[in-house]
């Protein structure tokens, strides 16, 4: 009975990390970018009591194990990068990428985190920044006459200025790519850095083989369904309660067995 009272526990904090993992998706449900994460789960150690192949008597033996598991344990964070709704804005720096890729953002330190957040803005010297002013990668700068930026789907940059009857082409935007996006490491802000689990970056073009285009003047909304996130609560809530209900019984239990005496 002692086992089933931390075998109950065990999954009581299982449910409890999977309602927080459930609570942080709904919370950034009008997060630009955000991609809702799911917990998932394993077993843990097992006690066999009887092990499947000795001998039960003459001639026979056990044809399958008599063992006994200690509960459940959460195993990983999963990120779903699916890609979210577009919403359009109108605003020409809202960039938002249609299929695989991520913007590539230069941090303070200077090393370089990746995004899916294309809700840029112009500092006051006319780089491109995000909304915690960190630089996009590679770094633009609008002149401060220009009429227009117009962003091509293959992520040309282009201003038109006054007197000119021609577009000025300013650069081109570069996407990275991992073979493993769901090792990636978030750190807040709507950023990611690589991890040895994700790999190194691949860069590439938008609209290239394999990277998604850029659609200017809309911003891709969090991934997040909320009638699944819902459910999913509904069901993490119910596990939470039956597992209550197994220590509640193992204690019953116990308390009747120390009270057979009387």
């Amino acid at each position: 009975m002692i086992r089933a009272l931390r075998t109950g526990a065990s999954g009581m904090v299982a449910q409890q990390l999977n309602v927080d993992t459930i609570a942080n998706n709904l919370s950034n449900i009008n997060t630009t970018g955000f991609k809702r994460s799911k917990v998932e789960f394993q077993d843990v150690l097992y006690q066999n009591i009887r092990t499947a192949g000795t001998n039960a008597a003459a001639e026979s033996m056990v044809p399958v194990n008599l063992e006994i598991g200690y509960g459940s344990k959460p195993i990983s964070t999963s990120r779903i990068f699916s890609e979210g709704s577009l919403n359009p804005t109108d605003q020409p720096l809202d960039l938002a990428i249609s299929g695989d890729g991520f913007f590539q953002i230069t941090m303070p330190d200077g090393t370089t985190a990746y995004s899916r957040d294309g809700s840029f803005k112009l500092s006051a010297d006319g780089r491109v920044v995000t909304n915690d002013g960190f630089y996009l990668v590679p770094d633009l700068t609008i002149p401060q006459d220009a009429e227009k930026i117009s962003i091509g789907m293959d992520g040309t940059v282009q201003v038109m200025l006054p007197g000119q009857g021609e577009p000025q082409n300013l650069g081109q935007l570069e996407l990275a790519k991992f073979l493993n996006s769901g090792g990636l490491n978030a750190i807040g802000h709507n950023l990611y850095t690589s991890t040895v689990s994700s790999g190194d970056p691949i860069l590439g073009n938008p609209a290239s083989a394999g990277f998604g285009e850029i659609a200017q003047g809309y911003l891709e909304m969090s991934n997040v369904e909320v009638v699944e996130e819902m459910v999913n609560m509904i069901i993490a809530q119910r596990a939470y309660e039956i597992n209550s209900k197994a220590i509640q019984t193992a204690d019953d239990m116990a308390s009747l067995a120390n009270n057979l005496k009387r």
